[in-house]
């Protein structure tokens, strides 16, 4: 299991990757206390608009009272497209009233633990059979 971290006010936050055959499963937590408040599922597909383009779809399930629903979306569908495999993201981020700015702060480290992650993957050598990324370089 891949895991890369980063604060935000003084709040971990925590990217976690499983593989799973050529899938992708990410936990992404943090705040005051770990816990599961929004997942996606992400499955890359052409895209509609040209077909030589790599897209994604996906689908969402939120936790009564969670706020996380459009980060995992923006994220599987990020993670489908880049790298052309089924992802799902699961997220639960907790902070008891947090700023508008400190919501800004958590999803644009989000983002950036995600973009830190592709970048590591991109980069990796091994490929799957179909151009899918086998993600057998960490």
């Amino acid at each position: 299991m891949k895991e890369l971290a980063t604060s935000v006010a003084g709040f971990p936050l925590r990217l976690r990757c499983l593989r799973m055959g050529d899938d992708i499963c990410l936990t992404l937590s943090g705040g005051e206390q770990e816990h599961i408040g929004a997942a996606a599922v992400a499955q890359p597909r052409p895209s509609l608009a040209d077909p030589a383009r790599t897209s994604a779809t996906a689908s969402v399930i939120t936790l009564l009272g969670h706020k996380e629903d459009i980060l995992v979306r923006e994220l599987s569908l990020k993670v489908a497209r880049t790298l052309n495999v089924t992802a799902c993201v699961v997220c639960g981020i907790r902070i008891q009233n947090p700023t508008p700015g400190m919501l800004e702060e958590m999803v644009a480290a989000s983002h950036g633990l995600v973009n830190d992650f592709l970048a590591q993957m991109q980069n990796a050598e091994f490929k799957a059979p179909h151009g899918q990324h086998a993600l057998h370089s960490y």
